[in-house]
């Protein structure tokens, strides 16, 4: 494991999303976490994870 632990504010930070999602994607598993006690890190890797599967190709113009 060698990417960085962010906390929930750095992973929602990043994603420009709010901490609130980010803890409900925890809790629904749909971003994988890491609990160390009642702390929840998420690996940097995984927000790369989010970015790169979450991006869509722009279409070109259309023909007619």
């Amino acid at each position: 494991m060698n990417s960085k632990l962010l906390t929930v504010v750095e992973a929602a930070s990043l994603l420009s999303l709010k901490q609130s999602t980010i803890r409900s994607w925890v809790l629904r598993r749909k971003i994988t976490s890491i609990r160390v006690g009642r702390a929840v890190r998420i690996e940097e890797a995984e927000i790369q994870r989010i970015l790169r599967d979450g991006r869509r190709p722009a279409q070109g113009p259309t023909e007619e």
